[in-house]
């Protein structure tokens, strides 16, 4: 019977991340580990990263709104990387996001979107690393370039799972938006 109490364990800490919402897309090609998505327009929530940019978008959803509203956590947590600039954004429940949505407290945290668009995406596991971005950003360039396919914008990583999840179960993935109506 111990035999199974790691396997149990494994399988409780992957319950929070399964039941959490993510956003709808739809999958219109999969090469393994690569796939061509169509997402819809999405609202988030973003602050520039930096030092407690997490806890600043955690407390946004605990209540550290003008509405004092609880919002659900959902997945994933959006970080983007420009050119020096950078930021981290949680995407809003689609029930939040269909009807008001609270104006931050925190004149750091600020409401967003992402366009509807088409998006090419890389799947990865391991840790929130330089080495592992930039590894799986190069893949990911790569097929989108022996596809022939355009890309605009800068890239977008999703990051799906809590840090208490092994880094060999996380799922992490990178995106890059699509330009024109392609693919």
């Amino acid at each position: 019977m111990k035999t199974f109490a790691p396997l149990f364990g494994l399988a409780m800490l992957t319950s929070f991340a399964m039941a959490t919402e993510t956003p709808d897309y739809k999958v219109l090609v999969q090469d393994g580990k690569f796939e061509l998505r169509d997402y819809p327009a999405l609202t988030l929530v973003r602050t520039a990263a930096g030092d407690g940019d997490f806890m600043r978008l955690f407390r946004y959803i605990s209540g550290t709104n003008v509405a004092e509203q609880k919002i659900a956590m959902t997945a994933p947590v959006l970080m983007t990387k420009d050119d020096g600039q950078s930021g981290m954004s949680f995407i809003l429940p689609r029930d939040v996001a269909a009807g008001k949505v609270p104006v931050s407290a925190d004149a750091a945290v600020t409401m967003d979107a992402l366009p509807a668009g088409h998006f090419a995406v890389y799947r990865f596991s391991g840790g929130r690393n330089q080495a592992n971005e930039e590894e799986s950003l190069g893949k990911l360039r790569a097929w989108v370039e022996t596809r022939q396919l355009a890309v605009e914008g800068a890239p977008l990583f999703a990051y799906y799972d809590p840090p208490w999840i092994p880094t060999f179960l996380r799922r992490n993935e990178v995106m890059l938006r699509l330009s024109g109506t392609q693919p």
